[in-house]
């Protein structure tokens, strides 16, 4: 995670091809908490990383406060 992340840890990424959409599923080592988000198949895998990354930490952000 980056440095602004509430905490840091290791996150585990699950991608399942949809169709012409790919479901990804982030998951913090540290607390288990998922989350999910959809994106085009034609993205890149560090696009989608990037982007169910940012939802993951959010959602920790939101847990923290």
């Amino acid at each position: 995670m980056s440095q602004h992340a509430p905490h840091s840890g290791e996150v585990y990424f699950e991608f399942t091809s949809i169709g012409r959409q790919v479901r990804v599923a982030a998951v913090d080592g540290a607390t288990g908490l998922e989350v999910v988000v959809m994106g085009p198949a034609t993205a890149t895998q560090h696009q989608l990383e990037t982007l169910a990354l940012r939802k993951l930490q959010m959602r920790l952000r939101q847990g923290a406060a």
